[in-house]
């Protein structure tokens, strides 16, 4: 059973060596490793720190444009109503222009229709008096003697002056 027991002087230097390596972690070692764990603690403090902020920043970016979205929507809503009217408006101005214009051009026209009206009268009166003188005048010319002579040309004038026409 050797094995499993250890002689006196293994078990001394065992110990000087494991007091020594004590020793030096404790005086080198320890304070190294403690601090980098205290560096990397407050690293991650930090880091919660952070993200703890960004999360707020972010609810607060978050809420902040859900403002803005609804304060567009808003604007956007009433910019259709405005436009809306305006093209109402638009409209009922140009139906009514559309109207005065419509009366302007009836009234012209009637205008120019009255007198063409009035100028194909005079032209026709001027042509019956011409027709009719030139009539009297080949009456006059011819010497008939009868009623039915004169009536017959007479006629036959008439009849020629409404072919012409």
């Amino acid at each position: 059973m050797e094995l499993f027991t250890p002689e006196f002087g293994l078990v001394f230097w065992m110990f000087v060596a494991f007091a020594c390596l004590y020793f030096i972690l404790a005086k080198w070692g320890w304070p190294f490793i403690i601090k980098s764990m205290e560096e990397r603690a407050d690293l991650i403090d930090k880091g919660v720190a952070y993200a703890q902020q960004a999360k707020a920043n972010l609810d607060n970016a978050k809420a902040e444009a859900d403002k803005l979205i609804a304060e567009a929507q808003s604007q956007q809503a009433d910019i259709l109503r405005e436009a809306a009217r305006m093209r109402t408006e638009l409209i009922e101005k140009a139906r009514s222009d559309a109207a005065e214009e419509e009366k302007k051009v009836r009234a012209a026209s009637q205008i120019s229709l009255e007198q063409a009206r009035k100028e194909a009268e005079k032209q026709m009166r001027l042509e019956m008096g011409d027709l009719a003188l030139q009539i009297a005048e080949k009456v006059i010319r011819r010497n008939l003697s009868g009623d039915d002579a004169q009536r017959a040309l007479v006629d036959q004038y008439l009849n020629e002056v409404e072919t012409k026409n």
